[in-house]
């Protein structure tokens, strides 16, 4: 077969392509999640993950593979959630390795960035599960090299994804037996194959319509503050102006605002011209505001005129920064009102929103420990799906970062009360992982999916009570299954004089939950139960018995 060659603008087309078709299909996906809990989604992780990495992609102005490939790791790094999408990103950051310095993807490119993706990846997981989305990366790749060994093309390559991935997709419940009782197929691997096909359809030159771009909204406790020490030093335009144009000149005609605009695009950003009431009002940031005042000359005349350099202004911040530096700082994901609240009273720096329904993507966990400003910074993910891009973007910081595994909210409160500001980080950390693998910790919901979980056939609608992560009771009752998890948690402690602690979330009233405190108490009068509101949407209860 002839050599043939992706171009730079073809394989951004393809990446662009394949989060669009990964976006229109993001709930086909979501629905194969084995475990029925509403939670952060693989679909909807895996979608908002390329998202980021098109918008990243989308300010590329070279023609080069290796730029777009850049661009896209750059991009899936930063808005990485859930443990779909951090492996997604790490398969990204392969390619991206795979195609430095290359202009254009032929079969050798594709196969190494395919080879070198899986293997980012693989890595990324401390304990790697075979009938996942990695199992599918690494099948694809290896037919991939095998068909490129035996002289294939790079279109013929991308024939070969498809045809293993649907090989790969099909013996997953084979490997993993949680997906074959639920009679599913895995989830992750069916996300990376439908972004392949996007790969596939700009190949064949098909389209996808009515797919609207999706941004990710980040959201964090420290939004007011905008700068960080890595901040300080990557301005690209120094100078801000600000100006109004009055006076305009006779023959002035608001066409002629656009081509201002553009004219301040080609030699800065941020450009924001607004025409109101006679006047124009100018701002942007650039290297010549000389020029800027010149060009807008052209339309009349300059008044209050306002040029503030950035750079000095961050050499200011990064002064403060460095004098007000702490020690440590707490920092923990979590939803609801009063958890967030006991958070914050138990000392936690800074709250990321997010955990069980929407994960916080690697960019949010990387700002925050970046804002918080202190050399030693605890991170507690709260959710087992958000440990991994906490991982990920402690790697990215050159703080201390510490990142405590915590897999639920019990677990992060458990550790963030043993924490000992008087303690070395490493005591402390060790400290900390001791008090919240102590505990027992549950939680109460209701199913989003008909499933089968552990022989155990659970409908839509279902009460399910889970226990350590496995789901323990499943009934119609909040209360009788509350009821249920809270004597197996006991059970389970084998302590009749323990420490049992309810955060009731946004949908259960309060006198409903001193009810279930009140029948638990006369059962169990050694023990103490400690209830409280959480406000944490989804889950009827969390509870910790220690």
């Amino acid at each position: 077969m002839s050599e043939l060659t992706i171009s730079g603008a073809m394989f951004r087309d393809m990446m662009v392509t394949g989060a669009a078709l990964l976006e229109k299909n993001k709930s086909t996906i979501d629905a194969l999640n084995v475990f029925p809990v509403p939670d952060g989604d693989t679909g909807t992780n895996m979608s908002m993950t390329m998202q980021s990495a098109v918008k990243e992609i989308k300010n590329v102005e070279s023609g080069a593979v290796s730029d777009v490939a850049n661009a896209a790791s750059l991009g899936a790094l930063k808005g990485a959630r859930g443990n779909s999408g951090v492996i997604l990103s790490q398969l990204f950051r392969g390619f991206a390795r795979a195609l430095k310095d290359e202009e254009e993807l032929g079969a050798k490119q594709l196969a190494a960035a395919l080879a070198m993706g899986s293997e980012a990846a693989y890595k990324a997981v401390m304990k790697p599960k075979e009938g996942t989305m990695l199992t599918v990366a690494r099948m694809i790749s290896e037919a991939v090299t095998e068909a490129c060994n035996a002289g294939a093309n790079v279109y013929k390559l991308i024939d070969v994804m498809l045809e293993k991935g649907e090989a790969a997709l099909a013996i997953t419940p084979d490997l993993l037996p949680v997906l074959k009782e639920a009679g599913v197929i895995d989830s992750g691997g069916k996300g990376l194959l439908t972004i392949y096909r996007g790969f596939k359809m700009v190949i064949d030159g098909e389209e996808i319509d009515d797919i609207d771009e999706v941004v990710p909204k980040e959201q964090t406790a420290l939004e007011d503050d905008n700068f960080s020490f890595e901040d300080t030093d990557s301005i690209k335009f120094a100078y801000c102006t600000e100006f109004f144009i009055t006076h305009l000149n006779e023959s002035f005609q608001e066409a002629e605002l656009e081509k201002l605009q553009e004219k301040f695009a080609r030699i800065g950003d941020s450009a924001v011209v607004a025409y109101d009431a006679g006047m124009i009002k100018i701002h942007v940031h650039s290297n010549a505001p000389g020029k800027i005042l010149q060009l807008a000359l052209r339309l009349g005349e300059v008044d209050r005129v306002k040029i503030e350099n950035m750079r000095e202004q961050n050499r200011e911040i990064l002064e403060n920064l460095k004098k007000n530096e702490k020690e440590y700082a707490l920092v923990a994901v979590s939803a609801g009102e009063g958890l967030s609240g006991v958070f914050t009273d138990l000392g936690v720096n800074a709250i990321i929103e997010g955990g069980q329904t929407m994960n916080p993507s690697i960019d949010t966990i990387a700002k925050t420990i970046r804002k918080v400003n202190a050399r030693n910074v605890y991170v507690f993910p709260n959710n087992s799906n958000v440990v991994l891009a906490a991982k990920q973007a402690a790697e990215l910081s050159d703080r201390n970062v510490i990142i405590i595994p915590t897999h639920d909210i019990m677990q992060g409160i458990s550790g963030v009360l043993a924490f000992n500001p008087e303690l070395p980080p490493k005591e402390n950390e060790e400290r900390i992982k001791d008090a919240y693998q102590s505990i027992i910790s549950g939680s109460v919901t209701y199913a989003v999916r008909n499933t089968s979980f552990n022989g155990t056939k659970i409908e839509a609608g279902d009460i399910i009570a889970l226990l350590d992560g496995d789901i323990v009771s499943v009934g119609e009752s909040v209360d009788g299954i509350s009821e249920e998890l809270i004597h197996k948690m006991i059970e389970r402690k084998g302590e009749k004089d323990c420490i049992v602690t309810l955060f009731y979330g946004e949908n259960v009233d309060e006198g409903n939950a001193k009810a279930l405190v009140e029948s638990l108490e006369k059962q169990y009068p050694d023990a103490e139960f400690i209830i409280q509101y959480g406000g944490q949407p989804l889950y009827y209860y969390y509870v910790s018995v220690e």
